[in-house]
């Protein structure tokens, strides 16, 4: 017989419970397949920061946990909202299981607040287009439904097969069906494919079972389009090249009180990429007038300029006398350039806003808080921007930010000069 007193019956008003619903998202920093994959930018934004926002959108999230062993994964995260938890080095590895880094993280979030988690979720930042939706379907799951665990999937219609050896010889077979019966697909059970998204289970029942899948699991289905897991660059430039179809949103587009400076690429966005060349070797391109325009009044608006090029060239040395903008040029590593430009301006790089076209300008769209593509960019840069511009480079695209960021009026005493020669 329980020793627990009875409760005694009471007239006070009765009070809600908030149930406490943990969003952990593993990011290790260490990443093979793809080197820094967690800080990759798809659709302008560092993937852990994208998992970080469509855990904060879902309704029934009270917090969210990276759990990472690397600083820069942390800033990240912290500047999209979340809480940062360093996990210690025996959990960090290769061999380290995504349980272990969500009871990691449990812990050491009850311990700092003092307050039990009722759920608890692992959602992984290499799934890029998990949505709020599903993040609160597998909640609502666990919460509402009678589940200890949930986790996304999408119908699979597809016949799976598996090599094996048949009497000595290498033969396959089918795994989800009857390689001597091929049922149509309306006659064939429904399978699903786990997505390795997302995942909802009731804390205490996660903590004794040490695994994700444990009591009555619930199918939280999702939308096929939108599985993608990135394991290397290829699922990357998928990802990338996807995004401006699957983020739908209307983009957000930078203000003066989203940034402090403003770092240009030269060729392909300032131009249109192309160089007329004389009989004697000497270089031509053209600019646009209304470019040199805008940039006059973001130096007018007190932003800090830089232009950022990886060719040694007099015509992109004239282009920044002409602007009054600092250049720096015949750079390999436009990222390492432009991580010690904002230490020496004591910038950061969340408020910087960076231009670029073309895939050498991937590195700095990861470190810059606003990567922003030309209309006419490569379209995997294009697809990891935060904003694209409607007009492409060299036709006045940047004239087109300048109006982002100030507003359509602009005004300067000084025009530019629409050639410039070697």
């Amino acid at each position: 017989m329980s020793s627990r007193p009875q409760a005694t019956p009471t007239t006070a008003p009765r009070t809600t419970t908030v149930r406490r619903v943990l969003a952990v998202i593993p990011a290790r920093g260490g990443s093979k397949g793809v080197p820094a994959k967690n800080l990759a930018a798809v659709g302008g934004a560092p993937l852990v920061a994208r998992a970080v926002r469509a855990c904060l959108g879902a309704r029934q999230v009270t917090d969210v946990v990276v759990s990472t062993d690397d600083a820069a994964i942390a800033a990240a995260a912290r500047g999209a909202g979340a809480e940062a938890v360093l996990r210690p080095a025996d959990i960090a590895g290769d061999t380290a299981t995504s349980e272990a880094a969500v009871l990691h993280a449990l812990d050491a979030h009850e311990a700092l607040h003092g307050a039990a988690v009722d759920v608890v979720l692992l959602v992984q930042c290499t799934s890029p287009f998990l949505t709020r939706e599903d993040i609160e379907g597998v909640c609502t799951a666990v919460l509402d439904e009678g589940a200890d665990t949930a986790h996304t999937v999408a119908p699979f219609h597809g016949f799976l097969w598996r090599e094996g050896d048949q009497q000595g010889e290498q033969a396959a077979d089918g795994v989800n069906h009857d390689k001597a019966f091929r049922p149509r697909r309306q006659d064939r059970p429904q399978d699903f494919l786990e997505t390795g998204a997302a995942y909802a289970m009731d804390a205490a029942g996660f903590r004794q079972a040490g695994h994700r899948f444990f009591g009555r699991t619930t199918l939280v289905r999702t939308d096929p389009a939108r599985v993608l897991e990135i394991d290397d660059p290829h699922d990357l430039a998928r990802a990338r090249a996807l995004a401006p179809l699957l983020d739908t949103a209307t983009p957000t587009l930078p203000t003066r009180e989203d940034i402090d400076a403003v770092v240009l690429d030269f060729d392909g966005t300032q131009t249109d990429d192309r160089v007329l060349i004389d009989s004697e070797g000497r270089e031509l391109v053209a600019v646009h007038r209304g470019d040199g325009l805008g940039i006059a009044a973001l130096r007018k608006a007190g932003l800090k300029l830089l232009i950022l090029s990886t060719e040694q060239n007099a015509v992109v040395a004239a282009r920044g006398h002409k602007l009054r903008i600092p250049v720096l040029h015949g750079i390999d590593r436009k990222d390492l350039a432009l991580k010690q430009w904002c230490e020496e301006q004591s910038l950061a790089p969340e408020r910087v806003l960076y231009v670029g076209n073309d895939v050498n300008d991937l590195p700095c769209f990861g470190l810059a808080g606003w990567p922003v593509a030309v209309a006419d960019a490569h379209d995997t840069v294009r697809g990891a921007a935060r904003a694209v511009t409607t007009i492409p480079g060299g036709e006045g695209a940047i004239r087109e930010i300048a109006t982002w960021i100030l507003g359509p009026s602009l005004n300067t005493d000084h025009p530019i000069p629409s050639t410039l020669t070697k």
